[in-house]
Parts: C-alpha cells; sequence; structure tokens
C-alpha cells in the first residue's frame, strides 16, 4: 500500500490534572485551576503546531456516589465554562485551533449558534464546536426536566439542532456588511437570510445577530459512536473524537459520506490516544505504574460503574467477573466498548478498572518515544485514524513528554507539519470553507 499523501492531524484534550483518574494526586499534576494553567498548556501545544486544543464538557456534577466522588478531581464540576475559557485563550494565541463541548440536549440553538460564531470572531476563525447529547442522567434536573433524554430522543433533538445552528450561521452572507460611510448602507439588505425554523423541537426564526464568521462557520465535531451518533457526523461532522480506532469504525464512517454528497475528506476521524511516554520501556512502565498506584478502590469502581451504563455495581464484589447489565440509555457506544473489553479478556471489575483508569476505553500506549509513534503511524497509514487527540496522563508533564519526544520523531518521519499551513483550523486540519447555503451563488452552483 502506498504512503498516504496528507500528514496526520494532532489534538490536545487538555483535562485538568490529566486524564488518568487518579492524576490529581501525582506530586507532578498541576491543580489545573488557573488560567495561568490553560495559557501554558495552550501555548505549548501552539509551539508544537498542534492542530487544536480541545475541552470537555458537562451539564451536571456527578455526585450520585458522593464518597467516590469526593475522592477524584473529575466528577462534573470543572474549573471553568469552555468558551468562557476558549475566549480568553484565544487572545493569548494566534494560529491554534480551539475547539470546545456544547450539549444539544440542554443549550437552546441560537444562543450556542452566538456563542461559537463570537469564539470564531474572536479568534480570527479557529473556533471549533463538539456537538455531543447529553447522557448524563443528573442533567436533566438542572433543566426543567423530571427525567433523563431516551437516546434514541436525544438523537432526534440533535439532528434537528445541528440544522438550525447550520442555518442560523448563514444567516448573512460573507460579503452583506460593506459599512459605507458614503453611501450610508451598514448592510446589505438581499444578503439577509432569515431562518424561519419550524421543527418537531425547536422553532427559530432568526436571523443571527452575528455576521458570518472567518471559517464561514466554526468546524463541526462529533463524539458520538452508536448508530445514530455515526449517522449524525456523516451528515453534518468536519471531525470526529472517538475512543474507536478500528479500520471498521473508519470505513464505516467514511462510507457513509457519499448519500449526504459529501468526500472522504470533509470528515476527519481523530480517535483518542492515551501515551505515557519514557526514554526507555522501564521508565515509561514505571510512569505507568506510579499513577496506577495512586487508583482508590472507590473511584476504580465508580468508574466502571459509570464507563458500563451508569449501573450501581457497589454489591459485586472487586474480584469478581462484571455481571451482566442491560443496555444503557445512556452512553451506548462506551459501554458496549468497556464490556466487550471485560468479557473478551475474562477481566474482573478490579482489572477493569485498573485498564480504563487512564483512557478510559480509548486508545492506551505506554512505551519509547519509537513505539508510540510506531503505533501511531501503522493506524493512520493504514486508514484507522486520520490524526489523533492527544489525551495525557498528567498535566503540564504528560503534554510536555509526548511534545518533546515523540512528536520529533513523527517529524523524522515526515508524518507531522513543522509550520501551520493557514491561520484557520479549517486551513489546518484541511478542511473546505462552507458556501452560503442560500446565497444565490450557491444556489446557483447546486443547480
Amino acid at each position: 500500500m502506498a504512503r498516504r499523501k496528507d500528514k496526520l492531524k494532532l489534538g490536545a484534550f487538555l483535562l485538568f490534572t490529566g486524564h488518568h483518574v487518579a492524576a490529581w494526586p501525582h506530586p507532578q499534576a498541576a491543580e489545573g485551576t488557573s488560567l495561568g494553567d490553560y495559557v501554558e498548556l495552550a501555548r505549548l501545544a501552539e509551539a508544537a503546531k498542534f492542530d487544536a486544543i480541545f475541552f470537555a464538557d458537562g451539564a451536571a456534577a456527578r455526585l450520585s456516589n458522593l464518597e467516590a466522588a469526593s475522592r477524584k478531581a473529575h466528577s462534573g464540576v470543572y474549573p471553568f465554562e469552555p468558551i468562557t475559557l476558549l475566549s480568553a485563550l484565544s487572545a493569548v494565541t494566534t494560529n491554534i485551533g480551539l475547539i470546545a463541548t456544547g450539549s444539544t440536549s440542554y443549550s437552546d440553538p441560537y444562543n450556542l449558534a452566538r456563542q461559537f460564531a463570537s469564539l470564531d470572531h474572536l479568534s480570527g476563525g479557529r473556533a471549533g464546536w463538539n456537538l455531543v447529547t447529553s447522557s448524563d442522567p443528573d442533567a436533566a434536573f438542572n433543566f426543567g426536566h423530571d427525567t433523563y433524554i431516551q437516546h434514541g430522543d436525544r438523537y432526534d433533538r440533535a439532528e434537528e439542532f445541528a440544522d438550525v445552528v447550520l442555518g442560523l450561521w448563514d444567516s448573512w452572507e460573507d460579503d452583506a456588511f460593506p459599512r459605507d460611510k458614503v453611501s450610508g448602507r451598514y448592510f446589505d439588505k438581499e444578503k439577509l437570510h432569515v431562518l424561519n425554523h419550524k421543527g418537531q423541537h425547536f422553532e427559530v426564526r432568526g436571523p443571527l445577530n452575528t455576521p458570518r464568521t472567518p471559517q464561514g462557520h466554526p468546524v463541526v465535531v462529533q463524539a458520538g459512536a452508536s448508530g445514530p451518533g455515526k449517522e449524525l457526523a456523516a451528515r453534518t461532522a468536519e471531525a470526529i473524537f472517538a475512543a474507536q480506532i478500528t479500520n471498521a469504525f473508519y470505513a464505516d464512517v467514511k462510507g457513509r459520506l457519499g448519500k449526504y454528497g459529501r468526500s472522504e475528506d470533509d470528515l476527519k476521524i481523530l480517535p483518542g490516544i492515551f501515551p505515557v511516554v519514557g526514554r526507555s520501556e522501564a521508565e515509561a512502565q514505571e510512569k505507568f505504574e506510579q499513577l496506577q498506584d495512586l487508583i482508590q478502590p472507590e473511584v476504580g469502581l465508580g468508574l466502571v460503574s459509570a464507563l458500563a451504563g451508569g449501573f450501581d455495581l457497589t454489591a459485586y464484589p472487586l474480584d469478581g467477573p462484571v455481571p451482566e447489565l442491560p443496555e444503557t440509555n445512556a452512553g451506548k457506544s462506551r459501554q458496549a466498548l468497556v464490556i466487550d473489553l471485560a468479557r473478551r479478556e475474562k477481566l474482573t471489575i478490579r482489572q477493569l478498572y485498573l485498564r480504563i483508569a487512564g483512557a478510559r476505553g480509548h486508545w492506551q500506549v505506554v512505551g519509547t518515544p519509537q513505539q508510540i509513534a510506531d503505533t501511531m503511524e501503522e493506524r493512520f497509514e493504514n486508514y484507522g485514524a486520520d490524526g489523533f487527540n492527544i489525551m495525557a496522563p498528567i498535566m503540564p508533564g504528560g503534554l510536555k513528554d509526548f511534545i518533546e519526544l515523540v512528536v520529533p520523531e513523527l517529524r523524522h518521519r515526515g508524518l507531522f507539519r513543522r509550520e501551520y499551513e493557514g491561520s484557520t483550523l479549517r486551513d489546518n486540519l484541511g478542511l473546505k470553507r462552507p458556501a452560503n447555503r442560500f446565497s444565490r451563488h450557491a444556489a446557483a452552483a447546486a443547480e
């Protein structure tokens, strides 16, 4: 098979203290609670020419098991709301993309469209929206619901939500605001498009009260890997952040694009990878074991319970098998991934939490820079990924290790850029700038 001509993409998935569930008590882990912590991380990633930094988010504190929650940093309590944080980081960075998570389950499409459009303007064209549905049952109680939204209903709402947001982003054509002081014409009435959307979930008149953005619209990212999630991604997304890292997943999603009039280059698949890097195998393994030794059993059990569908497993012995569990209404693809791992390798509950404590079902690699580059190269060259979202075990040291040790190896192999290709996130991801769907030019081209 001939080598790919493109280069792999890299995102930095920034999670305070680090991605390992026991990162926070590690002596080298920063608290990650100040703006300065994130300025440091963003500048590190930008100096290394990463495509983007990425922030997850949630709509509730996850405190159902209060004892376990009180012993870990990642219980849905975040130091900052991500759009606010990225707006601040846009002022201290120049090229790196800025991607935040925004839920379609408990957000309003007009407000979300405006917030991400503003971020795109503030950053000069570097914003991305990670479109997610909210599977956390506790989130419902924060938004006037007395129960959670069913999985299928979440995706029905997400489909319509995406259509409304994308339509609002095309409220104005690129040159709709001449701001002509001589004629007195501030905007061109003919280049305004009122959405007038009326659907099952939303009625939104429009137009958006923000001009069209430098990228046309922010890059749309999606993270679902269930059947409805893959279909939504194929229709609307321009990048996927997923735990799945198989050739079958890659081929499945890319194979769905044609029916929506899209090409394979219109969507980048960037699985998460949790790299523990050492100058020798022994050093890498020692770093990993230091983190594993910090896992408290209550925290490990809580992690398995959450990822296996949100079921309470406290009645089961840690050194016994994972019990049979019904299909969840929460994250179906993640439940399947975790349960399949436990069954395939005949893991006990304790063994399972030790396996997923770092990557939470994403790809975990412990080794030398060469070994980690080997695995990334194999997956990239064999069309299992277009790049990777780097999930550093601890922050900032884990990210620094990857940048100082693995990135030079990737460049030596011709797999990763030395300079940015452009000034926008689209430029650097190799994505086309979308035409305004309502403009006369776009309508004529579609005929």
